[in-house]
């Protein structure tokens, strides 16, 4: 089972048990998002968007404090209620229990955000395999599975929600479109997210769940340096992305009217060529 709930009594006093009310002029006002490997870099920047958007927010992750965290800098922020939910999501009972207590805690879900991963390079004959099992697990089989356990709320709240759809994002990768040697292992399980979500979107956009793909190109995170260093091909560091960007991005996706969805986005800095 999942480790639960990590709320603090100042996290559990900000939630409740329902989302804001949907009389708020910003664009999720009344919604409730769930976003993965949101303890730092991309997740963290991400909640914090939707926040600003007017979204209630689960935040998944391993680590509680970082998690509460991020929860703080929600409500500094003016945002809405918000939740830190400890889970290793490569566990599927966890991912199933982090879903179940969002829902649980807030009445509904109408966006998840597929963030957490883990990438690790190295040519396939040197590489050690726990740290592919690592990357199927987070990368890929971890999408999927918190995929099917949002899935019945999401065509929920895309029936009977005020949006009248609901949001399915999933953060890919250049690497997802773009293999490149050792990096083997990492590029398959984001070419693998690829295929999943066009299949998943064209089994769902008609009951109005839409899934949208984010593939970033050199992204300042948390990652090893040296890999991310070794992936930019000469590329300096300041002009790589800012988890910002990528957030910015999720939150033109999730934000759209009902009529539109966008399905896929990659963003590059713009001095990265491949």
């Amino acid at each position: 089972m999942a480790t639960g709930s990590t709320d603090t009594p100042a996290t559990a006093d900000r939630a409740t048990s329902t989302a804001p009310a949907a009389t708020d002029r910003t664009p999720l006002a009344g919604s409730v998002a769930l976003v993965t490997g949101a303890s730092s870099g991309i997740g963290a920047a991400t909640a914090l968007a939707l926040a600003r958007e007017g979204c209630a927010l689960a935040l998944v992750a391993r680590r509680a404090d970082r998690l509460h965290a991020v929860t703080e800098a929600i409500a500094e922020q003016g945002g809405g209620p918000a939740v830190a939910l400890s889970a290793d999501l490569g566990d599927a009972e966890q991912a199933q229990e982090a879903v179940r207590r969002t829902v649980e805690r807030f009445g509904r879900l109408d966006v998840l955000v597929n963030n957490a991963g883990y990438g690790a390079r190295g040519a396939v004959e040197d590489s050690d395999p726990e740290d592919w099992d690592r990357m199927v697990d987070l990368n890929f089989k971890a999408v999927l599975k918190m995929s099917h356990a949002a899935l019945p709320h999401l065509l929920r709240a895309a029936g009977s929600g005020p949006r009248g759809v609901a949001d399915l994002v999933t953060v890919s990768s250049v690497a997802g479109r773009v293999p490149r040697k050792d990096n083997s292992v990492y590029s398959a399980t984001k070419h693998a997210v690829c295929s999943f979500s066009e299949a998943l979107r064209q089994e769902v956009t008609g009951r109005g769940v839409r899934v949208g793909l984010v593939e970033p190109g050199m992204t300042t995170t948390e990652m090893p340096l040296g890999g991310q260093a070794a992936s930019a091909h000469g590329m300096p560091r300041d002009a790589w992305l800012h988890a910002e960007d990528i957030a910015r991005a999720i939150a033109f996706v999730v934000t759209q009217p009902a009529r539109v969805a966008i399905n896929e986005i990659m963003v590059r800095p713009t001095a990265q060529e491949h």
